[in-house]
């Protein structure tokens, strides 16, 4: 299938968004308003260094020049639905796109580090059978404005609460929200773009985790175009128990996917980090740790390995402790690096998998579209 051809994202109305062009485009528009190129670079500042929500606050351009931005471009912001705070420090925000869609974005607070979990669609088109986000179906692709926004809106909240100085608080981003960022490749790509320049929030590519249920034609691409770090949502250890919970296994199978794996442009040092949910009584039996530690032989490879998260009605239970400790126990025997990660904001439904918008019918935003195609920005035929 060949994916459709991609546009230059637009706010309601038509008129080109502001938050979603990139360098290069900012500064074409610039020039066609007739202005000096160093407005560009104001303009980039204000919009991604210190994440301005209006024109209103870009107090050193002239109000002759906003009103002129004005006519020519516009400039959405997400809104605030919900925010819930767990009693681990994690907070979950549920966010309202201009068109009244909502997505969700997570903060992790630790010692060392202050994380968030960035949405790349609304809803999720792979329908893995343990994961909520995948009974919403794909509604939309959000833009890079709305990507980056949530990083902008999260820090600002996050500098009102005291969690840090301004203008960025975060220090990490991973993107394993709610959809498939590599579905949503070319504006995954021009949001990575934004959050990595230096006239804006300038994170470091290392500190920067983009994952993927196994878009294998992708992945190169991602390896080649950027120097983020990959995270690989495996979750099984054969074709038969993968394709049951992951339906995105039928198309591209484990051995397609890890040579993937194998083959994939890394920076000296990096590893790929597969993430592993372990089901009770489904993929946690001893057999599956020891085909995992063959499958990943020979990778630059660390696990995660991630006790289930109830969900209610998906049919599926977390392993017992034990479990996954022998789990990991096996693994470390085999020489792979691996871990149990915690799980962040279970009470608040903001842990893996439990991202689903909730409420999004009551608030405004239209329904769940059903499991769309892999077509999209970025995805090939």
């Amino acid at each position: 299938m060949t994916a459709p051809p991609v546009s230059a994202p637009t706010a309601p109305g038509g008129l080109p968004d502001l938050r979603s062009l990139s360098r290069s485009e900012l500064q074409a528009l610039v020039a066609r308003m007739g202005e000096k190129p160093f407005r560009a670079r104001q303009l980039q500042r204000w919009l991604h260094r210190n994440g301005a929500a209006s024109l209103d606050e870009m107090t050193d351009l002239s109000r002759g020049f906003r009103e002129a931005l004005r006519r020519h471009a516009a400039l959405t912001t997400l809104t605030a639905a919900d925010e819930r705070r767990s009693s681990d420090g994690t907070i979950k925000w549920t966010w309202r796109t201009a068109d009244g869609r909502l997505i969700e974005s997570v903060y992790m607070p630790e010692t060392d580090r202050k994380t968030l979990c960035v949405s790349s669609q609304v809803g999720c088109a792979l329908g893995c059978t343990f994961c909520m986000t995948g009974t919403m179906g794909l509604t939309r692709h959000l833009t890079p404005g709305e990507i980056v926004d949530q990083v902008h809106r999260a820090n600002r909240r996050l500098i009102e609460l005291g969690e840090g100085p301004g203008p960025r608080p975060l220090t990490n981003l991973v993107f394993m929200g709610m959809g498939e960022p590599l579905h949503n490749y070319e504006h995954l790509k021009a949001a990575l773009d934004l959050l990595l320049d230096e006239d804006g929030p300038n994170f470091s590519h290392r500190h920067v985790t983009v994952s993927t249920s196994g878009l294998v034609p992708v992945m190169r691409r991602l390896g080649e175009e950027t120097q983020v770090k990959l995270a690989v949502s495996l979750n099984a250890t054969t074709d038969a128990q993968r394709d049951a919970l992951m339906p995105i296994n039928r198309r591209w199978p484990i051995g397609e996917l890890l040579r993937a794996c194998r083959e994939l442009p890394m920076r000296q040092g990096r590893r790929i980090t597969f993430e592993y949910v372990l089901l009770g009584g489904v993929n946690d039996a001893d057999e599956d740790a020891d085909r995992l530690a063959r499958l990943l032989h020979g990778i630059p490879a660390k696990v995660n390995l991630i006790p289930y998260n109830d969900n209610p009605g998906l049919g599926f239970r977390a392993p017992s402790p034990g479990r996954a400790e022998a789990f990991l126990e096996r693994l470390v025997a085999r020489q792979l690096t691996a871990v149990i990660r915690k799980n962040r904001g279970r009470d608040i439904a903001a842990a893996c998998g439990q991202l689903a918008a909730e409420g999004a019918r009551g608030a405004g935003a239209p329904g769940p579209a059903g499991n769309a195609p892999l077509t999209g920005p970025g995805v090939p035929g």
